[in-house]
């Protein structure tokens, strides 16, 4: 008999060779009772940490090749860098792999203020001596580190930060492309600028940050509005739309703004207001809210569907509750 009538091997995995052992809960009433049972009592998983834990393997999947994420809006003040931050803590600390934020902001952005502290070297430094980054050693001299996370931090002279166009945006992608997986860019305001050109050219998905106020809402839709009328469609229907929660009035119907998005783009997901962030200070994601990690999970997970190919059909609405 040849080894193809053999048929191929059972797959050696935890889910095929450890006995079943039951799900245990770690949050909530169910986690609790069963910590204080001494395990004895296991209620089971509740649909949110249910749906958490696929999350979390959808995020760590396979990514073969390097995948780039734009992170954008026309308005300033929305959460933008905020949002570039913590999704990037939250892939870095939930796959195995090497994950870059890089601040493309022209305007002397904030990313590294608000990830390491550490703006002493900038992406003008690499660009600088970008012939001799031919390794991730010499790469990393440029970046500080952020948990798992390696963060590049934008020029903080403004009026050197002006010059840096799409063809050096391009050259550092490029090199970044050959060391690490996820590349995660924190793009200006500016859509016209050059820099964000080359970020839309270059990216495999796109995230565009909004808020469920007249001004937060209009900004984000006028986004999105621009890039459709200037090739970008297709971008827009696979991208993902984030409501940061931070300013929220019960005069606007959030529900009519969160409809309108999910119309628009592949999927939304809401960031409730989180006393942590909204210092606007060093973001940590142990001090976050877990309604608030839960949002990102869900934004990291949404992302994730599309690497390696076209994003698999999800439900438009990303809304995590605690359970």
């Amino acid at each position: 008999m040849s080894g193809q009538d053999l048929g191929r091997p059972d797959e050696l995995s935890e889910e095929t060779i450890v006995r079943f052992r039951g799900d245990r809960p770690e949050r909530g009433w169910r986690g609790a009772l069963y910590k204080a049972s001494g395990g004895l009592v296991n209620p089971g998983l509740g649909d949110a940490e249910r749906a958490r834990r696929d999350r979390l393997r959808r995020i760590a999947r396979p990514l073969p090749g390097t995948h780039q994420i734009a992170v954008s809006s026309i308005k300033g003040g929305v959460g933008k860098t905020t949002v570039s931050a913590c999704l990037g803590l939250v892939l870095a600390e939930n796959r195995g792999d090497r994950i870059i934020a890089l601040d493309a902001n022209p305007d002397a952005g904030t990313l590294a203020d608000r990830l390491t502290g550490d703006t002493s070297v900038t992406v003008r430094h690499m660009l600088e001596n970008i012939e001799s980054a031919h390794s991730l050693t010499e790469v990393a001299r440029y970046t500080s580190l952020a948990g798992r996370l390696q963060v590049l931090a934008s020029e903080q002279d403004p009026a050197m930060s002006e010059a840096f166009n799409r063809d050096e945006y391009e050259r550092v992608c490029a090199v970044l492309a050959r060391f690490y997986n996820i590349v995660i860019t924190d793009s200006g305001t500016g859509l016209v600028h050059s820099a964000m050109e080359g970020t839309l050219a270059l990216a495999d998905s796109l995230v565009v940050v909004g808020a469920p106020t007249v001004d937060g809402a209009s900004r984000a839709s006028k986004t999105l509005d621009w890039l459709i009328a200037h090739g970008y469609a297709t971008q827009v229907a696979n991208a993902v739309v984030v409501l940061s929660c931070d300013r929220t009035s019960t005069e606007v119907d959030s529900g009519r703004v969160r409809e309108h998005f999910e119309a628009r783009c592949r999927a939304v997901v809401e960031v409730p207001h989180d006393p942590h962030l909204a210092t606007g200070g060093f973001i940590e994601l142990h001090r976050m809210r877990p309604a608030t990690v839960d949002a990102f999970v869900a934004l990291a997970a949404l992302l994730a569907d599309g690497f390696g190919g076209r994003p698999v059909a999800t439900p438009t609405r990303q809304a995590p509750h605690a359970g």
